[in-house]
């Protein structure tokens, strides 16, 4: 256990060694902070909801940047090899990566958490949809970085990791807004199949199982995918 949790030290340290990590974080604050002040200022509307509206597309386009490298610098550089010498499993070495990039993500909605707190200050803000909307950020980062990492799991080219993960992200929050293009039969499933439609239930302050179970689903799914992608390697 002490060797899995200095992998996981050393793996989140190193996103603040390389400048895509402050990057990455100011790109995400710069527009979630665009967005947030416009509707405060420019609509006269005291609410979280456009941001955490906004949030899974955001999260769609910046997390896969977050993920790109975890497996793929590893497998291109060589130092793979040397990570498979050490005394862990390879379902142990996919879940130190998996924790690493979700302790980041969760760093970077860190500095978020002054929007609300802001509004409380200039008004009345309800608590139980900006606690809703943070958990359902959670889990939905999380989510999204099991996708990005199962992508960066299947290539040494970041690249291609960065355009696997983006393009599996985005569908999973824009498919519940094509609808139209199903046949009916189809329409609950791929609904369901849609990470926008559950975080919306949860940013709400609606805490179903359902919702929860997807997400789980969907990080357990992502996860084993890149255990056998890894192992096999």
């Amino acid at each position: 256990m002490k060797r899995v949790l200095r992998i996981a030290i050393k793996e989140f340290k190193d996103y603040f060694v390389s400048p895509i990590a402050y990057i990455v974080i100011s790109i995400f604050l710069l527009v979630t902070g665009w967005f947030f002040f416009s509707t405060f200022f420019i609509f006269n509307q005291a609410s979280m909801r456009g941001f955490f509206s906004l949030l899974p597309t955001i999260f769609s386009l910046v997390i896969p940047a977050v993920t790109m490298k975890l497996f793929s610098e590893e497998f291109n550089v060589g130092s793979y090899e040397t990570l498979a010498t050490l005394p862990v499993t390879s379902g142990e070495i996919v879940l130190v990566k998996y924790f690493a990039a979700s302790a980041f993500i969760a760093v970077m909605l860190v500095p978020t958490v002054s929007y609300p707190l802001f509004i409380s200050s200039m008004g009345h803000l309800d608590p139980g949809p900006v606690a809703g909307g943070y958990l359902g950020a959670l889990l939905l980062g999380g989510a999204y970085a099991s996708v990005g990492l199962f992508a960066s799991s299947l290539t040494g080219n970041q690249i291609i990791a960065f355009i696997v993960g983006l393009i599996t992200c985005f569908s999973l929050t824009v498919i519940d807004k094509m609808l139209v293009f199903f046949p009916g039969q189809f329409l609950s499933v791929i609904g369901y199949l849609g990470a926008d439609y559950h975080f919306r239930n949860i940013a709400r302050g609606i805490i179903d199982s359902r919702d929860i179970l997807y997400f789980a689903s969907l990080i357990f799914i992502s996860l084993y995918g890149a255990w056998l992608a890894v192992d096999e390697k």
